[in-house]
């Protein structure tokens, strides 16, 4: 019975796989693969023709994409091929017999022989190699700048869009070293005039003047060694004078002052940064500024002082681009903030934001940053201040002139680096005192030695060098 069931389930299978196995040997016999692969390949350029003719005579011709090459037969051995778009197709011949004869390999490619000439009228003095790959462009070469790259990538793409490599170097200096001068002036005048009086009973004459100078004050006393009224020490100048009339006692006193100061920061760092980077610099310090958080009160911190942020970029030659962020800043105690109870202070910020194009050497001034602060004022006693002439001894006038002027010179330069022997630290220039020249001869720093590195550093270059 087993075997029964044995020879049943084989016949079922065989029934199945036979059709299939037919089929299989059907398809074998009706497909074969002809002579499908490319016997030969050519190529032609964008908007440009060809004209190639056949060992042997063809009765049909076609093309697997006539959007990229368009073919024509103009006679059984003559081919007419025109190339119309950048990519690869393939061109397939037949005889009579409609057996294959070729399958031929079209290339299309940029026409990089106008390219070349129209790059070399646009750059004539650049080495820029134009090849062919696939069907995009691909530069290459040294190139003086990185303006004439960008100009030859957009000629690039007017023959091949989106299909450009470029493998150009920028040749030359790449380092820029910019030297920067900050110089800020401040001048403030002040000047103040005022005038007191009082009226006493008359103990003893105090008549006479007493005049008061630099930090000595002017004071009434009257007979029993009291002081009825004076000037501070912090005047400058004041007289009084005192008479009498009857019993009582008039004290009058005129106070004058005037002050002037002057304000100078300068400040000429040098920073070196390649072509496209940023570099910052900061001469100065940090306030400590404390911010409210949920976790309690952070710390934070606000630079001041002389900062500059400068970008480059060699653009052609030595023509540079230069993007420039510079500014001068200071505490300024006169204004005062609150946060969480603690006291926190004001900045005086001078700031500047530019982008400009110059030479290696050219220089650039920021001026123009001015700032003129005038104040007066004026205080009497009621009624009393009118009057004519005599009025003046009841007023008080003060005024403040405050000015303020910032100018940056900036001047970049393409330096190279120079070789280490020839560099040196101005702690190379010094000694570390004896014992004996400390404290015999009283000398803070021994004789300077020069040997080797020093030597060479105390007459010649320092840092980099400058074409």
């Amino acid at each position: 019975m087993q075997y029964a069931n044995l020879i049943k389930v084989g016949l079922l299978g065989f029934t199945v796989m036979a059709p299939m196995a037919t089929s299989a040997v059907a398809q074998n016999a009706v497909l074969s693969v002809m002579r499908g692969s490319v016997s030969s390949q050519i190529g032609v350029s964008v908007n440009r023709a060809i004209i190639i003719e056949s060992d042997r005579p063809f009765a049909e011709l076609s093309v697997a994409n006539p959007a990229i090459a368009n073919v024509r037969a103009l006679s059984d051995r003559t081919i007419y091929v025109l190339g119309v778009t950048p990519g690869a197709t393939t061109m397939t011949m037949f005889d009579q017999d409609g057996r294959l004869i070729a399958n031929v390999d079209v290339r299309v490619s940029p026409d990089i022989a106008e390219f070349k000439d129209r790059l070399r009228e646009i750059l004539p003095n650049e080495p820029i190699e134009v090849r062919t790959a696939n069907d995009g462009i691909v530069l290459s070469g040294s190139v003086s700048g990185a303006r004439k790259v960008s100009r030859a990538l957009e000629l690039a793409e007017r023959y091949a869009p989106d299909r450009v490599t470029n493998l150009m170097m920028v040749g030359g200096s790449q380092q820029v070293m910019l030297q920067v001068r900050f110089a800020e002036m401040n001048r403030s005048v002040a000047k103040s005039l005022g005038s007191s009086m009082s009226l006493s009973s008359l103990v003893t004459s105090p008549s006479g003047v007493t005049v008061g100078t630099g930090n000595v004050g002017v004071e009434f006393i009257d007979g029993a060694g009291d002081r009825i009224f004076g000037s501070g020490p912090d005047s400058a100048g004041a007289v009084g004078v005192s008479f009498g009339i009857g019993g009582i006692a008039v004290n009058v006193l005129m106070e004058a002052l005037e002050s002037k100061g002057m304000v100078r920061t300068l400040a000429e760092p040098n920073i070196v940064a390649i072509s496209g980077q940023q570099a910052s610099f900061l001469a100065g310090g940090e306030y400590p500024i404390p911010t409210p958080t949920t976790d309690g009160i952070t710390i934070e911190y606000k630079p001041f002082g002389v900062m500059l942020n400068f970008r480059p970029t060699v653009i052609d030659g030595d023509l540079i681009n230069l993007t420039l962020e510079t500014e001068v800043s200071s505490i300024d105690p006169t204004i005062t903030a609150s946060v969480g109870g603690t006291p926190l202070l004001a900045f005086k910020v001078r700031r500047a934001v530019t982008t400009v194009e110059l030479r290696d050497g050219q220089s650039f001034a920021i001026a123009g940053l001015l700032q003129d602060d005038f104040t007066d004022a004026s205080g009497q006693v009621p009624w009393l201040g009118d009057v004519p002439i005599l009025g003046a001894l009841f007023r008080s006038a003060e005024y403040q002139r405050q000015q303020t002027e910032l100018v940056i010179i900036i001047t970049p330069h393409l330096v190279t680096p120079t070789s280490g022997d020839v560099l040196a630290l101005p702690t190379d220039r010094i000694r570390i005192p004896t014992e004996a020249e400390l404290f015999l001869n009283g000398q803070t720093e021994g004789p300077a030695a020069f040997s080797g590195i020093s030597s060479q550093a105390s007459n010649g270059s320092a840092g980099y060098v400058m074409e």
